[in-house]
């Protein structure tokens, strides 16, 4: 079986490589990555999968610029043509020679209702990480526009239900794989120590427990919440642990740094492989209390958090509660500080509970949510809508 995984802009690039990874291992199987350079830092090298930076290939601007995104956004359509025109054998893929896929499978569709026109004409598999559009004046796409789409992947039971419902797609053309945990389990703990941690930390950490936010700060990942719910009121916060904010802000980090309450710490940028071990290695406690949202609820940070073993406090909301539900995760309502405040000092408080949560955490990352479990089902997928 010959995959091409396909993610133009290069969203998910510790996803696309377990997943590559975990692929290749599989007997019989051959895998191409097709992307772009991610411009935040070094992708991980390929294991047993080749890796071609087919895409946006004249990018200019420095990362996160509005420059960089026109740009990309130009070349976008180009690209795609170019590369339906390879599959279809008007043209070679870099570094591919005559190398042809029995399945295409999409990760992200940077502008999904152009791209589903111009989907290769292979059996295609689209996983829909998030809605593929929000807030868009003509409603959602409609079922019509995946007709090129053998079949959709997502990552919980609630995502195959807003699927459905969002697009009006069949129920047995949408199946739920998980989202493999990323980190330890994969092999792919940096052989450092925790030295790597990032330097607007350096000499921050007084040896009480940590509690880490970590990933892309965003207004739904409830950000906000989280300091009210440590700051509390009338002299009733958390002052016995600290508080990590570790991530790019996607908007004005200013107000973020004022509103830290004592013990919070922010490192409001992109961090390397080796200080997200580190900082996953020191976390004691990791949270991510995401608000009511239109998102299907499970993140990339969750699955680092599962692979590391670590006891988790997040937000009931979309596929969050079905991790809960494993025993996996500590559940709190959204958007109530209160119950968040509850739940971490439980934790803070009770190094007993949070083993008992840390092991099943771990637990889940190698079976649930182990990357052989999703490659299997992954390639049975394959070989259904190409008919083998």
């Amino acid at each position: 079986m010959r995959v091409d995984l396909v993610d133009p802009p290069a969203y998910s690039p510790p996803y696309d490589h377990a997943l590559a990874s975990a692929l290749a291992r599989l007997d019989d199987t051959s895998v191409r990555l097709l992307t772009s350079a991610f411009a935040y830092g070094a992708s991980p090298p390929p294991d047993g999968y080749e890796r071609d930076e087919f895409f946006y290939r004249h990018a200019r601007g420095p990362a996160g610029s509005r420059l960089r995104a026109l740009s990309k956004r130009a070349e976008h359509p180009v690209d795609m043509l170019r590369y339906r025109r390879a599959v279809a054998g008007a043209g070679g893929v870099a570094g591919a020679g005559s190398r042809a896929a029995d399945v295409v499978h999409f990760q992200w569709l940077t502008v999904p209702r152009l791209d589903l026109r111009l989907l290769p004409a292979r059996p295609t598999v689209l996983t829909i990480h998030d809605p593929l559009e929000r807030s868009s004046r003509r409603g959602p796409i409609p079922a019509g526009a995946f007709r090129g789409v053998d079949a959709v992947i997502v990552h919980s039971e609630f995502a195959r239900e807003q699927v459905v419902a969002q697009h009006g797609l069949a129920p047995d053309r949408i199946h739920v794989i998980r989202h493999g945990a990323l980190g330890e389990v994969t092999g792919e703990k940096p052989t450092v120590g925790v030295g790597f941690s990032p330097v607007e930390l350096a000499g921050a950490d007084d040896g009480t427990p940590v509690v880490l936010s970590y990933g892309l700060i965003r207004p739904y990942k409830g950000i906000g919440t989280l300091l009210e719910a440590w700051r509390g009121d009338a002299g009733r916060g958390i002052t016995d642990a600290q508080l990590w904010i570790v991530g790019r802000p996607m908007h004005e980090s200013s107000s973020l740094r004022a509103a830290a309450p004592a013990g919070a710490r922010l490192v409001p940028r992109f961090v390397t492989p080796e200080e997200e071990h580190a900082l996953f290695e020191r976390a004691d406690i990791i949270v991510l209390p995401y608000e009511k949202t239109e998102r299907f609820g499970f993140s990339g940070v969750l699955a680092t958090a599962l692979a590391y073993g670590k006891p988790i406090v997040l937000s009931d909301v979309g596929g969050f509660a079905e991790v809960t539900a494993l025993g996996a995760a500590r559940g709190v309502p959204p958007g109530d500080p209160q119950a968040l405040r509850a739940a971490l000092r439980e934790l803070i408080e009770n190094p007993a509970r949070r083993a008992s949560l840390a092991a099943a955490a771990g637990e889940a990352a190698a079976t649930v949510f182990s990357w052989d479990a999703a490659a299997q089902a992954t390639l049975a997928l394959y070989e259904k809508i190409a008919g083998q």
